[in-house]
């Protein structure tokens, strides 16, 4: 396989802002009259041209497998062995957890996650107690009516009459 060509934006080792010193380089097309770039000169950094794509086979891989969505515990047991695991970012700290475990047990491999490091980085915060527990919110009482923990209890009241309309309202 040969190496793929990394396309730079012109005159990016002149200007920091055009990505010298960030992480990420993005390319940009050379539209200026002159620019020799534009004109495809000799001597000058290529344009992406439709030649340069990847073959049809690999396109869209992921370090040669097929990227597959986690969004749900139970998408982790549908990544097979030629697949590669992406978390998907909408994911809360709970799900994350519950994934990294479920990871680890059939060993699979996260693209965006690495399950033992994130579960150890988890524990050293719960030891430290400079982890977050998650909220309580909101409970229901015997007629089922949602009660807010937090606020007055005339907020209370309001809220469990605006939640036995069906309405919503913001606080």
């Amino acid at each position: 396989m040969r190496m793929r060509r990394k396309f730079l934006r012109r005159d990016w080792n002149k200007k920091s802002r055009l990505g010298g010193r960030r992480k990420k380089l993005v390319w940009r097309r050379a539209k200026g009259r002159h620019s020799k770039v534009r004109q495809q000169l000799k001597g000058y950094s290529q344009m992406p041209q439709p030649g340069y794509g990847s073959p049809k086979k690999t396109f869209g891989f992921i370090q040669g497998k097929k990227p597959v969505m986690i969004s749900t515990l139970n998408d982790v047991e549908k990544v097979k062995a030629n697949e590669i695991g992406i978390v998907s970012s909408t994911l809360g700290r709970k799900s994350r957890i519950e994934i990294a475990k479920r990871a680890i047990s059939l060993k699979t491999y996260l693209f965006n996650l690495n399950p033992q490091k994130f579960l150890e980085e988890i524990k050293k915060k719960q030891d430290a107690g400079t982890l977050k527990e998650p909220a309580g919110g909101s409970s229901k009482d015997e007629k089922g009516n949602v009660e807010r923990t937090v606020g007055s209890s005339k907020e209370v009241k309001k809220w469990a009459c605006w939640h036995k309309k069906g309405l919503q309202q913001r606080f």
